[in-house]
């Protein structure tokens, strides 16, 4: 689905629904992208989530994690299939944008985030 401009890709946005349907029944993974703390206070029970943060909250505001692509890659093949989330879909956007640049096939970004997860009442974990 990329453009005329290779460094431009077109995201596929799901809803948090169909995120759910997709890691149930489709074999796609979920990617957390949110920061650890964020991950860590609780995260959509979806099979095996992974949590690789795409910014880092510092002194001088968000940062782009500099080893996304990288630590991804240590986990995901290029053919794997992932949906890509976040508190409220915005950094996943971003962090699905940059994965399709970098040629993974079947990304998707979950609508909403973690945020539409809850409020659609789906599970969560919580660490205790």
């Amino acid at each position: 689905m990329a453009s005329d401009d290779s460094s431009k890709v077109e995201v596929v946005t799901v809803d948090v629904i169909h995120a759910k349907d997709l890691v149930a029944s489709s074999g796609h993974r979920y990617l957390d992208v949110r920061t650890e703390a964020e991950f860590n206070t609780a995260h959509p029970d979806a099979g095996e989530v992974l949590n690789i943060p795409y910014m880092f909250i510092t002194p001088e505001g968000r940062v782009k994690n500099p080893q996304f692509l990288e630590q991804v890659s240590s986990a995901y093949r290029p053919d794997d299939k992932i949906v890509v989330g976040c508190r409220s879909g915005v950094r996943s956007l971003a962090a699905a944008g940059d994965l399709l640049n970098a040629g993974y096939k079947h990304v998707y970004n979950v609508g909403g985030g973690h945020l539409a997860w809850v409020e659609k009442g789906l599970p969560v974990k919580q660490l205790p």
